[in-house]
């Protein structure tokens, strides 16, 4: 019987043929209007076609991307579908009629039938010109939103305890940013990722000989430095800055050193790759994360980190705007939406602009508007949203961020000490991403039958909101808080859920508070709770809640409270007791008060 070889078919993705029928964009015509003489604009070349004859066999898979690809993508694209025409490469004639007429060529994109190159306005209008030229476009420079904030001074961090039980892990300092996500009770199953490939696009790993990475270094399978092209994700720049946030951002997810570090997916397989170049004088551009992805995919990741995110452009180039944020305008947007069909699992930072463009109906970061991947927001190891958090939703209606994780007072790897470890001082969406690409890998390694989207379902339809009588996804939490038990039992798993064995009113963070504050509690059975706000005096201030709820299983229960009274008035400075009142199914009932201090 002879072999049945499949045709070149292409996936129904947003593409550069949105562009159709315009050689030049306008954001390109309105940045050549600026330009000056003989001055090198970088752009994306996008072709007409691969150059082949359609409906042509293709070439074996194997020689198009790896076995580790092809069988993740089984799980996702029907059999005569698991590679198509973005897998071929884009034409060397193509790419050889452009490059004498550029200064530069940057990247080459398979996926986007496209090369990156800096040219001038001359050579952009004979590029045009070339038959094999559909569009021609600005290729964005970025830049990053910051991935980390400094904590402000004396900030709480729950007190870190070892896990009761035979073989528990010591977390050290590390437990809070995992307790709240259930983690530990994963790991202690002896579930650590093992196996699972993650990808992880930062700006490099400066010190790479952390002790944090002896139990990881082995497991790096392949990386590269698309900044500087070269394999070593350590930068060249001395700067002590340069390449830091990578080795905060991995250790968060991959670290293991018992007492002080251990991250939820330690056991993995790593993709490194450095994406963006440090220098303020030298843009972020959105190619070299493209490049990354579809490096990465070809390499047969599974699960992929991405802890940068872009939104303002470098002055006198135009900048994104909230309209843009609809996952198919940003470059490195589109990219993560193919990488999503492809069968990856894309975890991305939701951003940390909420305080910064209070005045936008959203304050995402491209790519985190794309579709059909988990972008994440910031909650303290308390389970309060950081303020700093962006918010969505997307400029065409969907739901953002997906989920969150703690993303504040992180105990991560020092960039300069192969020993120390910076102990609350980073802070950002740029740590909550980690932990829940951890997560996501823990329950790949829990459930490898489940196909990357009912994983990533999974993990939404677990989390605190979507669980929860009172609360529903919003444009704030998402679906929620996640937590990698409930996301694992959803699939078919059989993790026992950690309870609660006593009644208790937690202390409300942060304390002293304005204008908001988070009280939490637990429950060892269903109780009817009540939670109130008194002056000092006693007086009745402000009833929170008072509903019926299961017994406390993973996280606690929380509820807010805006400094305001039962009227909606604001309350003035001073000492609140709040009180909780709880009847349990047994009879049991329980009082319990603390002391709150709002100061204005």
């Amino acid at each position: 019987m002879m072999k049945r070889t499949a045709a070149w078919l292409l996936l129904p993705l947003v593409s550069a043929g949105a562009f159709a029928g315009q050689a030049l964009t306008g954001r390109l015509q309105e940045a050549l209007q600026r330009s000056g003489p003989g001055e090198a604009i970088p752009v994306w070349i996008f072709f007409t076609d691969k150059g082949v004859r359609p409906g042509a066999p293709l070439p074996p898979p194997l020689s198009l991307v790896s076995a580790r690809a092809l069988q993740r993508r089984a799980a996702v694209l029907p059999a005569d579908r698991i590679v198509d025409e973005t897998d071929l490469p884009v034409c060397p004639a193509y790419i050889a009629r452009v490059a004498p007429l550029v200064a530069r060529t940057r990247q080459v994109s398979r996926w986007l039938n496209a090369v990156s190159a800096e040219a001038t306005s001359g050579q952009i209008a004979q590029i045009e010109a070339l038959p094999c030229v559909r569009t021609v476009d600005l290729l964005m420079r970025y830049r990053r939103v910051a991935g980390t904030e400094a904590s402000p001074p004396g900030a709480a961090r729950p007190a870190a305890r070892h896990p009761e039980g035979t073989g528990a892990l010591d977390y050290g300092e590390s437990l809070p940013q995992v307790s709240l996500e259930n983690i530990p009770a994963v790991n202690a199953t002896g579930n650590s990722a093992q196996g699972i490939i993650i990808g992880m696009f930062d700006n490099g790993v400066r010190l790479p000989g952390h002790e944090a990475f002896d139990l990881l270094r082995p497991r790096i399978i392949a990386q590269h430095d698309f900044v500087d092209h070269k394999t070593s994700v350590v930068p060249n720049d001395p700067d002590p800055g340069f390449g830091a946030h990578g080795v905060y951002t991995l250790s968060t997810i991959a670290g293991y050193t018992p007492g002080r570090l251990i991250g939820p997916a330690y056991g993995a397989s790593f993709i490194l790759a450095r994406t963006e170049n440090d220098s303020s004088e030298t843009p972020i551009e959105e190619d070299n994360w493209a490049a990354a992805i579809e490096w990465a995919e070809s390499l047969g990741v599974q699960v992929t980190s991405t802890s940068l995110g872009y939104f303002d452009f470098d002055p006198g180039w135009v900048s994104l705007t909230w309209q843009d944020m609809n996952g198919h305008t940003a470059v490195i947007s589109i990219a993560a939406l193919m990488a999503a069909r492809k069968g990856v699992i894309v975890v991305n930072s939701a951003g940390n602009d909420a305080e910064a463009r209070p005045q936008d109906p959203n304050t995402l970061i491209a790519p985190a508007d794309a579709d059909s991947i988990l972008t994440v927001g910031a909650v303290t190891p308390y389970g309060i949203r950081a303020g700093f958090s962006s918010y969505g939703p997307t400029s065409d209606g969907r739901i953002k961020p997906d989920v969150m994780a703690v993303g504040t007072s992180i105990q991560a790897a020092d960039a300069s000490d192969t020993s120390a470890y910076t102990e609350g001082s980073e802070q950002g969406t740029s740590f909550s991403c980690p932990l829940t690409a951890g997560v996501a890998a823990l329950v790949l390694k829990a459930h490898p039958e489940a196909s990357p989207q009912a994983i990533v379902q999974a993990i939404r339809s677990t989390a605190h909101q979507a669980q929860a009588q009172t609360t529903r996804p919003d444009d704030f939490y998402g679906w929620g808080i996640i937590d990698a038990v409930a996301a694992i039992n959803a699939l078919g798993g059989g993790i026992p859920v950690p309870t609660a064995t006593t009644y208790r009113l937690l202390q409300n963070y942060p304390n002293p508070f304005n204008p908001g504050t988070t009280v939490s509690f637990i429950i060892p059975e269903q109780a009817e709770v009540t939670i109130e706000i008194f002056d000092i005096l006693g007086r009745h201030v402000r009833s929170l809640l008072h509903n019926v709820f299961a017994a406390t299983a993973g996280a606690p229960y929380t509820a807010g409270w805006d400094g305001t009274d039962d009227r909606g008035r604001g309350v003035g400075t001073g000492i609140y007791i709040c009180r909780m009142k709880a009847l349990g199914v047994s009879g049991m009932t329980t009082t319990q008060v603390i002391k709150m201090e709002l100061v204005k």
